[in-house]
């Protein structure tokens, strides 16, 4: 009896670890076929369930002044992102969202019906919007680290700056044109999922650099806070439609300050009109006016035998050309070359103009690049209109020679009287002088560039005597003339055309240019006011800003004043023009 109770318990022994020993070897087959035959495939959807791979980009670059000023950063935002197949209820999904990110249901909704796995809802979203969402836990909702583009002093040098648009690429100034230096390279990254499905970013991969070029203008901070200041209290107070200023390095074409009165603010530039966003002193063309007299000067002096001693009759205010009649302001009877440049007399311009000729007048003002863009770095130059001189008529070329029938940019109009400060050489202008990486290392320099000789250097000295006399007593630009400092410069009063294409007498442009100090100088100022109310001429309304906008810039600039009594220039002074 007891040795059959052993047998039986001997074989249930062995049935027992027979079937461990079985599930054991069951257990290990499954293993060895989880891990050898199923493990890849098994790993891939392990990780579907808790990452995946989202294309980011790093932080666009910086754009810095001349002195190291920032001028447009980016900051770091969340972006609001769905997974729709992870959205159990997306009807309330899409009242959560729209309420709180301040969007239309609609619109929420259409983004959640797409067929794709990934989504943007809403891309930059405020830090109020993303802590509101992050507290309601939504499943399905991610929050991605992007970048917004910033513009620590708002609407300083917007023209310049230009702007980004939600996607980080430029679509204005600077920021369009060296958009690709500035634009960061996209990567993968992982978002892993915690356990209430929302996503977070890892860490970029090691040993990639995303960022963006940093872009350094040749812009000045502080000359640029001085001229847009200067130019808006001048179209304040003309109670004008608009304004422009450019100041301008005449031996290298950079561009210390470029300010266009009304701005904008880069930083919401949707809500101002589209055409506020033009650099009109780049992309507008119009007709200068009396500025163009000093390049008909220069034309004679590099063509014909007069001197700025030589006379002309300027018919005591009224000269028939055909049947057109060209007018002066003041009634002048015999003037000096000199003095025609410095009353800014009509009649005696088309007289010199008459004297240098159509072809020899049109070759010289190509010299100084009329009719042709500048190169500057900005989008959108124009070239202004140089008509051919074998279609001038004797009206066309008197015209052309007081700065109508041609029209040109502010920006050309600086460029070319630079040449005449700087000795004769037209350079190219430009907003940047380098590209650095993001610890600072310089990655590529602009450095200036000659476009060619527009006049000779004895032509360029004599026309700097002239220029200067306009500023003093009796010149149309006395109200021009700097405290300290020698200065030369010329007035410009232009009647604009209406929409038909006549000239009306009610809408002017009023400008002045010049540069200084006269004996070596610094800087081209370049104002520019249109359609001002009441006095309407440049000598009135835009010689006193350039005063202000060029006393102030020598100043920061550390140009020391001219020596007491040095400098000047004597004339004879008589009654003057306004210009």
């Amino acid at each position: 009896m007891r040795k059959d109770t052993h047998r039986t318990l001997r074989l249930r022994l062995w049935l027992l670890g027979l079937g461990f020993t079985a599930a054991l070897a069951g257990i290990c087959a499954r293993a060895v076929m989880l891990q050898v035959f199923d493990g890849p495939r098994l790993s891939r959807k392990a990780a579907d369930q808790v990452e995946d791979s989202v294309k980011t980009a790093g932080k666009r670059g910086t754009i810095y002044d001349r002195r190291g000023q920032e001028m447009a950063v980016s900051v770091t935002v969340s972006s609001i992102a769905a997974r729709p197949a992870e959205i159990p209820d997306r009807e309330a999904a899409v009242r959560e969202l729209a309420a709180v990110l301040r969007m239309k249901p609609q619109e929420v909704r259409e983004r959640l019906d797409s067929p794709r796995k990934f989504v943007w809802i809403k891309r930059q979203a405020g830090p109020r919007e993303t802590e509101s969402l992050r507290r309601k836990h939504l499943p399905g909702i991610e929050f991605v680290s992007e970048t917004n583009r910033f513009y620590p002093n708002r609407s300083l040098a917007a023209h310049v700056l230009g702007f980004t648009g939600v996607d980080g690429r430029g679509l204005e100034g600077v920021e369009f044109y060296y958009d690709a230096f500035l634009r960061p390279s996209e990567v993968s990254v992982k978002v892993l999922k915690d356990a209430r499905r929302a996503g977070f970013l890892t860490e970029l991969p090691a040993g990639r650099d995303p960022d963006g070029k940093n872009v350094i203008l040749t812009l000045d901070h502080g000359i640029q806070y001085l001229a847009e200041s200067a130019l808006n209290e001048a179209v304040a107070a003309a109670r004008a439609r608009s304004g422009m200023a450019i100041v301008m390095e005449p031996t290298t074409g950079a561009i210390l300050a470029l300010a266009i009165a009304p701005s904008f603010n880069p930083n919401a530039y949707e809500e101002a009109p589209r055409p506020l966003w033009r650099n009109r002193a780049v992309t507008d063309p119009f007709e200068p006016g009396s500025i163009m007299k000093i390049f008909l000067a220069a034309a004679a002096l590099e063509h014909t035998p007069l001197s700025p001693r030589s006379t002309f009759h300027c018919e005591n205010g009224r000269y028939q050309i055909g049947r057109h009649t060209v007018h002066d302001v003041h009634h002048y009877g015999v003037l000096s070359f000199q003095d025609i440049i410095r009353y800014s007399s009509n009649i005696g311009a088309a007289k010199i103009g008459g004297a240098v000729g159509p072809e020899r007048l049109h070759e010289t003002l190509s010299r100084f690049g009329f009719g042709r863009k500048t190169g500057i770095d900005s989008p959108a130059e124009t070239s202004g209109l140089l008509p051919p001189y074998r279609k001038w008529a004797e009206i066309d070329t008197a015209a052309i020679s007081f700065g109508h029938g041609m029209s040109a940019s502010a920006l050309q109009l600086a460029s070319a009287v630079s040449a005449i400060a700087n000795g004769g050489v037209l350079m190219k202008p430009h907003l940047v002088s380098a590209v650095t990486d993001a610890e600072g290392r310089e990655v590529e320099r602009f450095a200036p560039v000659a476009v060619g000789r527009a006049i000779r250097p004895e032509t360029a000295r004599t026309l700097r005597e002239i220029l200067q006399s306009v500023l003093l007593p009796g010149g149309t630009g006395v109200l021009a003339a700097l405290d300290g400092y020698t200065a030369c410069g010329k007035t410009g009063t232009a009647r604009k055309v209406d929409e038909r294409g006549q000239y009306v007498n009610d809408r002017h442009l009023a400008s002045f240019i010049g540069f200084a100090p006269a004996e070596d100088p610094r800087i081209t100022v370049l104002v520019v006011i249109d359609e001002p109310k009441g006095q309407v001429y440049g000598g009135a309304v835009a010689a006193p800003v350039f005063k202000k906008i060029a006393q102030a810039t020598l100043t920061r600039l550390n140009v020391p004043p001219a020596p007491a009594g040095g400098g000047k220039l004597r004339v004879a002074v008589d009654g003057g023009g306004r210009g």
